[in-house]
């Protein structure tokens, strides 16, 4: 009876030593909900490895628009989130959801399509007036239609342009940005990305950038912590470690030197 009694006891013991491990394991965890053009451009590989390395977490990412990537947040089913749509990440913070807010990055959207461009949206002022011809022309436009962040500037810019999309030409596929580039290239069509996937994709494509600039096309990106007063039970600790990290002078130094093809895809963008 005694022998059992011990068996017992050691039998408990470990599992308590296994769940100790784990719960210290799952602490070095860190969940990033984040769009698809950090991960597309490769940003993320190319400073996930440093961030671990320096910190000893390990980067759980999940790549999504950033209205599922906000609203994970929202669900506390991430430690932080990393996003490009400033009207929704205000909306996340007012909400007491999300926290310190950084400014951490940018680059820019581009209209891209066809080399010879038959809509003719070269000679535009404004992102509006391209938006607007490409609309009349019989010219598809592919949208992600994926509530993204580039989704969501896609939506503002045919709205200052006084445009539904509802046109012949209009095509929404729920896609990420990758996908999205590529099914345009299919198609020969226009459609809106961030500079930095473009680049990324840039030699698996026929289109290229056939407008550009202007106020309405900026992309800022932020991470924002997730409020602990809603969810104590996420790993705050290590969520401001990478955000910190972000926006250290390593950090931003390392955002400014990635390259792909000999350009600078993202601009550091913190100020201390």
């Amino acid at each position: 009876m005694l022998k059992m009694k011990q068996l017992l006891g050691c039998v408990v013991a470990a599992g308590m030593l296994l769940s100790a491990s784990a719960q210290a394991q799952d602490t070095k965890a860190v969940k990033l909900a984040t769009t698809t053009s950090t991960e597309n451009s490769g940003l993320l590989g190319y400073l996930l490895p440093q961030f671990e390395a320096d910190t000893g977490y390990q980067v759980q990412v999940i790549a999504t628009g950033t209205g599922k990537a906000l609203k994970l947040g929202t669900q506390g089913d991430v430690d932080l989130v990393m996003t490009h749509a400033p009207n929704a990440e205000a909306k996340f913070v007012n909400d007491g959801f999300g926290v310190e807010p950084r400014g951490v990055m940018e680059n820019d959207f581009v209209v891209l399509g066809p080399k010879n461009d038959p809509a003719k949206i070269r000679d535009s002022k404004t992102a509006e007036e391209a938006f607007a011809k490409i609309a009349k022309s019989d010219v598809p436009f592919v949208s992600r239609g994926d509530d993204s962040g580039t989704h969501k500037k896609e939506l503002l810019i045919w709205k200052a342009a006084n445009v539904k999309p509802e046109f012949a030409g209009y095509r929404a596929v729920g896609q990420g940005m990758g996908k999205t580039l590529l099914m345009a290239n299919e198609m020969q069509g226009y459609t809106l990305s961030d500079r930095g996937t473009y680049i990324a994709y840039k030699g698996k494509l026929e289109l290229t950038v056939d407008f550009d600039g202007g106020s309405m096309l900026a992309n800022p990106y932020q991470v924002i912590l997730i409020n602990p007063a809603k969810y104590p039970e996420l790993n705050h600790k290590g969520a401001r470690a990478f955000s910190d990290w972000l926006v250290s002078d390593k950090g931003q130094q390392l955002i400014n030197g990635f390259k792909v093809q000999g350009q600078q895809l993202f601009k550091a963008t913190y100020h201390k």
